[in-house]
């Protein structure tokens, strides 16, 4: 009788065991800076619209421009959860986002904005895909997707207003985003 008292007893500490293992491991994959929520605030808002075309005196274009206007605000251009695109103000004439053949791959024909979610399928910020479309950052933007997850990460395309041959491809998870080009399709 004890016998059988104790292997119950066993198979109870054991499923509780298995359980506390579970929530554990649960509670880690959201704590991890690479694979869970921003650690600074923004993120997981899907802007309503991409940023209205720059009207009035752009931002001079420098190498290293703060983007971080709020406490816990991340280093990068984002959105905040009213659609404002902080750090798209450099205007039509930046010379780092000029191209002299604007879409020379054509355009992209996926879908814009929060009605089209993508998943990325790989590759790097040289060349990523997704639903056989593939696009590369804007040299100068290379620092600002670091930490982007090139095979699982959720993004939506915009539009670019003020850069002919960019889109901006936003971050779901993190916030932020990016200028791409279009390479072409499938």
């Amino acid at each position: 009788m004890r016998d059988i008292r104790l292997e119950a007893d066993r198979k109870k500490l054991i499923g509780l065991l298995a359980v506390l293992l579970m929530f554990s491991l649960a509670s880690f994959a959201q704590n991890r800076g690479e694979r869970g929520g921003p650690p600074h605030g923004v993120g997981g808002h899907i802007p309503a619209h991409g940023p209205a075309p720059l009207r009035g005196q752009p931002h001079a274009a420098v190498q290293n421009h703060a983007f971080n206007d709020k406490p816990g605000h991340p280093n990068a251009p984002h959105v905040h959860s009213n659609d404002e695109w902080v750090g798209h103000d450099t205007g039509r004439n930046d010379p780092h986002y000029h191209l002299d053949h604007p879409w020379e791959h054509g355009h992209f024909s996926g879908g814009f904005g929060p009605s089209h979610v993508f998943r990325l399928g790989g590759g790097n910020r040289e060349r990523f895909w997704f639903n056989g479309f593939y696009f590369s950052v804007a040299p100068f933007d290379y620092g600002f997707c670091n930490d982007w997850l090139w095979d699982s990460d959720q993004i939506v395309i915009y539009e670019d207003p003020d850069h002919d041959g960019w889109y901006l491809a936003y971050n779901v998870r993190l916030g932020t985003y990016v200028h791409v080009m279009y390479l072409g399709g499938s």
